[in-house]
């Protein structure tokens, strides 16, 4: 039943540790302050422990699943589309009636649908506005830390989301998160409808493996709820069509969508004008406008019309830095700053915040930098539209002010499409298996998840690089690629 030795093995491992993962979150994961209907509450410390355990088990369960899986079909197994499909049902199931899990984000979301429901301006306000005992309440009560009363940094299109599934369930708590878990499955789904369309025919099978089954996706979309997932899969859409299907208007007005869940998917249009500038006639200066401006204009367009049609307001605008405020570990400018100000301090007295905040700057101005020049390699032929896409969002996410483990996400799925058994696709693999366990089920991030980040690291760049068999034959080799057989799509 456990054997690993075929695709069916894997899946039945990997859902075994989903069900772990869920059952470990019934016991510590970030449960809401109030549940009128007694199914989620903190179970105190001497049951939560054992929950953190059992969700660490069921994610090694699953990384070794899908580690393996990837293996199989490296070596060449003719893994079906129907059958990644199945193993996507199976490794998701267990998770959608769990609590949430890994971060207490979707009651920020939930409360933010209750202020528009009720009128608030969620661009000035934050979710502390809200009656205790009125619509969203309870979600205002479960929203952690600081987030209470700042205000959303998030487009119209995912507010009018929230708002829909608040006035659907009456801001109930338990409804309204398993609402916004549908919304999640359907992100899944786009990413995997999209993936079929974006990758070439022959690495169909090591697409959908990186880039819809990663474990780092399930843990932090299906179990997270967190609104990258909708992002990743109507920006990978409007991509596909704008590059693969020729229907750049179509694909740019989805990322324009997309950017109306969170603004850095407003990337991908960049990469859509440089495959409009290479297909249009006519002289340079023709090319290049259209290509600037077109996805753009069109971009632009539907912005302003999903605003107005939300009747939130133009305030999304000025509220995209407020992210940026948060200082995460993962992030490496951020770190940099951090200490060189506090040296600073220790050496002259000078202020740390404004060496903090040039260090910062510095990071996304290199990250421009790097954007613009794959940009350019693109528009040269050098590289796949698609794939110069997916590493811009790598250098602008190693390089941002704030760095969440599910933001890599922005990156791996096109990645996945272009180059999934390649060097980047590799890296991205090992990234995936680590930053699974940086978060902890109830949300925080413990000193021990970044222990066992490190040394699920370590263990894939040792197996990726030995090529030799280990910890029972648990490996992606290179030599062999997915793409020397064609999977069928049946």
């Amino acid at each position: 039943m456990w054997s690993l030795r075929s695709v069916a093995g894997c899946r039945r491992l990997g859902a075994a540790g989903s069900v772990a993962v869920a059952l470990g979150g019934w016991a510590a994961g970030t449960m809401p302050a109030r549940d009128p209907w007694g199914l989620w509450f903190p179970r105190g410390a001497d049951t939560a422990r054992p929950g953190v355990l059992l969700a660490c088990a069921g994610l090694t369960l699953l990384v070794v699943a899908w580690w393996r899986y990837g293996r199989l079909i490296a070596e060449g197994a003719v893994v079906r589309v129907r059958a990644t499909a199945a193993t996507l049902g199976w490794w998701t199931a267990p998770l959608l009636l769990a609590p949430p899990l890994y971060s207490a984000d979707v009651y920020s979301y939930i409360a933010q649908g209750a202020m528009v429901v009720e009128g608030h301006d969620v661009y000035r306000s934050g979710p502390n506005v809200l009656a205790p005992d009125g619509v969203g309440g309870a979600a205002a009560a479960s929203v952690g830390g600081h987030w209470t009363d700042t205000p959303a940094p998030y487009g119209p299109v995912f507010l009018l989301l929230a708002k829909a599934v608040v006035s659907a369930t009456g801001g109930q708590i338990v409804p309204a998160v398993l609402g916004m878990r549908l919304v999640a499955v359907a992100a899944l789904a786009l990413v995997f409808w999209s993936l079929l369309r974006l990758a070439p025919r022959r690495a169909t099978a090591g697409a959908l493996w990186l880039g819809a089954l990663n474990p780092l996706l399930l843990v932090h979309v299906a179990g997270g709820l967190h609104n990258d997932g909708l992002m990743v899969g109507l920006l990978l859409a409007g991509t596909a069509l704008a590059v693969r299907g020729g229907r750049w208007v179509a694909g740019s007005a989805l990322v324009a969508l997309a950017m109306m869940i969170k603004s850095p998917a407003a990337l991908a249009l960049l990469f859509i004008g440089v495959v409009v500038g290479r297909e249009t006639s006519g002289p340079l200066i023709r090319r290049a406008a259209k290509g600037l401006l077109g996805p753009g204009a069109v971009a632009g367009a539907v912005a302003v019309g999903a605003t107005l049609l939300a009747g939130t307001g133009f305030g999304w605008l000025r509220t995209q830095s407020v992210a940026g405020t948060i200082h995460t570990a993962l992030s490496l400018t951020s770190d940099l700053g951090v200490a060189l100000g506090e040296s600073m301090y220790f050496l002259s007295g000078a202020e740390p915040d404004p060496v903090k905040r040039a260090v910062q700057a510095m990071g996304l101005t290199l990250a421009i930098a790097l954007i613009a020049y794959l940009a350019s390699c693109a528009a040269r032929g050098l590289l796949d539209p698609p794939h110069a896409l997916g590493l811009a969002f790598l250098a602008l996410v190693a390089l941002s002010p704030m760095v969440q483990p599910w933001y890599l996400l922005w990156a791996v799925p096109l990645l996945a499409a272009t180059a999934w058994n390649r060097r980047t696709g590799r890296a991205v693999t090992i990234l995936s298996a680590g930053l699974v366990y940086v978060t902890a089920p109830d949300g925080r991030t413990p000193a021990y998840g970044f222990a066992l980040a490190v040394v699920a690291c370590a263990i894939g760049a040792q197996l990726l690089l030995r090529r030799a068999d280990f910890a029972a034959g648990i490996w992606l080799p290179s030599p062999r690629r997915a793409e020397d057989r064609e999977p069928s799509r049946a």
